[in-house]
């Protein structure tokens, strides 16, 4: 089936996706359950299980219904309250989930609210959503993930996803320096060069680059001549003066004591250790 280009971009967003779950409960609500015009900087996912309430998210506002599961993005404007004497009883988490130094949902839209086609297995996965976050022990983190990335995927899975459209041109822009970079990673790579790519002046495209990759355009670059010697170790008989010359080191020395210093390996090492 043939993807659109939003499809693809969400895709390769995707790619990097980190999720950290922050808080996982069970809640009943007071009756003064209310806050208006806050910005979180955390996701929020409200699964109602009974009761009434209102929340506002940007300009729009809702009444989430029993069975109802609702995404409050982060860094979005935000209220909410009770209607009756009947607040929520509801399953919630706080939680960021990040590309890169931005929040996904900064780079997509859903809607706010849907309806939760088989609630009780939404049920069973918040309940194992909140006893995992009561568990101190380190795996509990790691399946914490798991479970909440199944929650984020079946959200996905019944709404339309669309990227934002201002984020669309962004998104090409740095789809343009990460092809510039996988493809020179053979030869000397200058900041100059990478600004060029997007027509940026140098100065700039630093601070514009540590803000979109969360490292300096040098890091990235050894990280990735990094990512590609590994690959071409463990998946290639090349020798190590052509894995040298493929990501861009003209000495095998360089290279040598280059690799070892960010991985703690010699080529030769690493590639007996993990070929």
């Amino acid at each position: 089936m043939k993807t659109t280009n939003d499809e693809q971009m969400i895709s390769d967003l995707l790619q990097t996706l980190q999720l950290n779950v922050l808080e996982a409960h069970n809640t009943q609500c007071p009756l003064d359950w209310k806050e208006l015009d806050y910005i979180p900087r955390y996701n929020k996912l409200y699964y109602i299980l009974n009761g009434e309430g209102w929340i506002k998210v940007g300009n729009k506002e809702f009444k989430p219904a029993p069975g109802q599961l609702c995404l409050m993005p982060a860094y979005m404007l935000q209220s909410y309250s009770t209607l009756s004497n009947r607040p929520y009883l509801k399953d919630w988490c706080h939680f960021t989930a990040t590309i890169g130094p931005f929040d996904l949902f900064q780079w997509i839209g859903v809607p706010v609210c849907i309806d939760i086609k088989d609630n009780g297995e939404m049920a069973g996965l918040f309940r194992q959503l909140i006893t995992l976050r009561e568990n101190s022990a380190f795996i509990a983190r790691l399946r914490e993930k798991a479970v909440l990335l199944e929650i984020i995927s079946r959200y996905l899975d019944q709404v339309p996803v669309r990227m934002l459209q201002h984020r669309t041109e962004e998104l090409n822009r740095l789809n343009i320096i990460q092809n510039y970079v996988d493809q020179h990673l053979h030869t000397s790579i200058s900041v100059e060069e990478m600004a060029g790519t997007i027509h940026l002046h140098p100065n700039y495209f630093i601070t514009y680059f540590r803000k979109h990759f969360g490292t300096s355009p040098l890091k990235y670059v050894n990280r990735k001549r990094v990512e590609k010697a590994k690959l071409l170790l463990t998946t290639t008989p090349l020798s190590i003066k052509e894995i040298a010359d493929q990501t861009g080191f003209k000495e095998t020395n360089h290279f040598t004591k280059f690799f070892r210093k960010e991985t703690s390996y010699s080529p030769t090492e690493y590639r007996s250790a993990f070929a």
